[in-house]
């Protein structure tokens, strides 16, 4: 597994996509840094980072598609999936391998961002307990908006598709709390229950306010598996099918 993890790593950085996401994600991480400090009334710059990573979760959510269709959507049009699932691994691995593989691109966004929070502690003062759950809050979202974009990637062989299909995806499920207080939704207890899971918005901004929930790491951890396992049973259906 950690061979095609390490191949599916290599070909992001081959081709100018992970690149350009990533300029992209710090460019907006940018502008946003920059106009708090234009906002900044006191002498001295004082901030937990929280709302700038939740200005750009929008873009984020915008941008990650272009990594996620590359997991198999691309594979089927290039024709490589059969080659890919002859292979000697399982579709478990196959999986594991690809969803690593994005994550670790997330992971290097992420730690390219560290660069303004250690520049405001030379200057200011960073809230380091609050800086520290909004990381882990947006990486453990964008892990969940990377699971849903490979299983939809799963489902078409159309790229571009793929891409906006998940970008409507990703923004529903950040907005499901809007749709868990709906008034006709809320009458439905089991379906009110089951938009209040997925409720991303609502973890999120706990996480912000420098707190770690038990029941929010759960939550986003059983998103992750379900929409892997998804991923897994449609790959496997297709793989059958083909038998």
């Amino acid at each position: 597994m950690f061979s095609l993890y390490k191949k599916e790593l290599q070909s992001y950085f081959l081709s100018p996509i992970a690149y350009i996401v990533i300029a992209f994600f710090m460019m907006t991480f940018s502008l946003t840094f920059i106009q708090d400090i234009g906002n900044v009334t006191s002498s001295t710059y004082e901030f937990s980072f929280s709302s700038i990573f939740y200005v750009n979760i929008f873009y984020f959510i915008f941008i990650l598609p272009l990594l996620t269709m590359r997991t198999f959507s691309e594979e089927r049009k290039n024709g490589t999936e059969t080659l890919l699932l002859s292979s000697p691994l399982n579709v478990t691995q196959i999986v594991l391998a690809k969803f690593l593989a994005t994550a670790t691109i997330l992971l290097v966004m992420l730690l390219i961002s560290l660069f303004y929070p250690i520049v405001t502690a030379i200057y200011g003062r960073v809230i380091w307990s609050s800086l520290i759950c909004t990381y882990v809050g947006f990486f453990l979202f964008g892990l969940v908006c990377i699971a849903l974009g490979i299983f939809i990637s799963s489902l078409t062989e159309m790229p571009i598709l793929a891409i906006l299909l998940s970008e409507v995806a990703m923004l529903l499920l950040f907005l499901m709390d809007n749709l868990s207080v709906n008034a006709f939704l809320s009458s439905i207890p089991v379906v009110s229950d089951v938009f209040s899971w997925f409720s991303n918005q609502t973890k999120f901004y706990v996480f912000s306010q420098g707190l770690m929930r038990v029941s929010d790491l759960f939550g986003y951890v059983t998103e992750i598996i379900v929409f892997l396992t998804w991923t897994i049973i449609s790959i496997e259906k297709r793989r059958w099918s083909r038998r």
